[in-house]
């Protein structure tokens, strides 16, 4: 059986999930920006027109900004993901099986199914109407053909969504012209040593020598060729591996010198990732907790890690709390402009195996388990953070800057739209 993928990918998708709810914003440029609302992270067509790049400080595009009356946001996860999950949720009708690739794009397995392309322009349909989401397919024999499929079909979408490369001849024109350091898994690095061996398109790559590549770009570079030319290397990842490691980390929204609000940071970061560890059922053994300061600033510098072992591995969130704050306070400084702090759980097991100690309070241990599955079943039904321990604040003006944030339009009810 011939193997097909598809590649749904929705078009700049936290600018879209703005304008959503705005219509105001339709056709009019629009600039989303990361954490601390510090530099670009998604643009409209409008704004990439501009010449608004990816990652540029807002700061320094402020004239351009105001000139062309660009629409600013800050970051607002909450609506991403919720839209996100109502996408995936309609592509999983269509297909059976998907590999979900990022927050705005997915992997379908369509081997075997007739009239792919046909059904790429409902699933197109279908995502808009079900969300107002624009999305692009790319339709491919390989994964990798199906990511140029989309990245042709995103240039090309006001003549159509959809891009089919099944076809030698269609393949052939699209690679002729396609960028190597466009290629999924091509990174800049590697780009540059293929164009020292004279190869500059997705075409040349493809005819190119497998084992040249390989003793290039070692065995990853050789599987590109194969799926260049046609040849599935790289199957769908339909179970998503669990996490070894879970980061979790902000910079502040104001200059943070007290123990107490450093504390408040740590601890919303622990309760985080412990939500992380749980949705996966897992438990974690080893912590680390960090904080330093802000090195692009005149300010006395430091950089500082704490490690800690957790003696009975556990995904309850009181007790990571307790753990990291002995960290913390091992290397925490009076005096100092703090910017950013943070932990890092690794030593990530499955919570079936956890042994009891023979000191451990084995009843102490079940009981916190029981508490943190109904925090976790309040927050799912009422919203992030609904419930929170005491240890990460109320106020909490710590918290990096969003100034800039629209509503909560699917996740809150008091951020519903207003009809008029």
């Amino acid at each position: 059986m011939n193997t097909c993928f598809a590649l749904v990918d929705c078009n700049s998708f936290y600018a879209s999930c703005e304008r959503v709810f705005n219509p105001k914003l339709r056709n009019q440029p629009v600039i989303v920006l990361s954490n601390n609302d510090g530099v670009v992270v998604a643009r409209s067509d409008e704004a990439k027109a501009l010449g608004i790049k990816m990652g540029t400080p807002l700061h320094l595009i402020k004239e351009l900004v105001r000139r062309n009356r660009v629409y600013v946001y800050s970051s607002n996860y909450a609506l991403y993901g919720d839209m996100s999950n109502r996408v995936m949720n309609i592509m999983t009708t269509y297909a059976p099986e998907m590999e979900v690739y990022s927050i705005d794009e997915a992997f379908l397995n369509f081997s075997g199914v007739s009239n792919v392309k046909n059904l790429a322009h409902q699933i197109h349909q279908a995502i808009l109407n079900g969300t107002g989401l624009p999305v692009c397919v790319g339709i491919g024999p390989t994964k990798v053909l199906a990511k140029i499929a989309n990245a042709f079909a995103k240039k090309n979408k006001k003549i159509s969504p959809v891009c089919d490369l099944s076809e030698i001849s269609s393949r052939n024109t699209v690679l002729d012209s396609f960028p190597i350091e466009d290629i999924w898994g091509i990174g800049l690095k590697s780009a540059e040593k293929l164009k020292n061996l004279g190869i500059f398109t997705g075409k040349e790559l493809r005819d190119s020598d497998t084992d040249k590549i390989e003793n290039t770009l070692t065995v990853v570079g050789r599987r590109i060729v194969l799926e260049l030319r046609g040849i599935s290397c790289l199957a769908l990842e339909t179970v998503k591996p669990d996490k070894k490691q879970i980061i979790s980390s902000r910079s502040f929204g104001k200059p943070v010198y007290a123990l107490e609000e450093l504390k408040e940071s740590i601890s919303s970061y622990v309760e985080r990732a412990a939500e992380k560890l749980r949705h996966q059922s897992s438990v974690c053994g080893h912590m680390q907790v960090f904080v330093h300061t802000n090195r692009f600033k005149a300010v006395q510098q430091y950089f500082n890690t704490a490690s800690i072992q957790i003696p009975t591995p556990t995904s309850a969130s009181n007790v990571l709390v307790k753990a990291a704050f002995q960290g913390l306070e091992k290397i925490y400084k009076e005096g100092i402009e703090y910017k950013k702090s943070g932990v890092i759980i690794s030593d990530i097991g499955p919570v079936g195996l956890v042994q009891l100690g023979l000191f451990d309070a084995g009843k102490s241990y079940f009981q916190d388990e029981k508490i943190m599955k109904v925090m976790d079943k309040i927050n799912q039904s009422k919203g992030l953070s609904s419930i929170r321990l005491g240890s990460s604040g109320i106020n909490q003006d710590w918290k990096l800057r969003s100034e800039l944030k629209s509503p909560h339009y699917t996740t809150r009810w008091n951020d519903l739209p207003k009809a008029r």
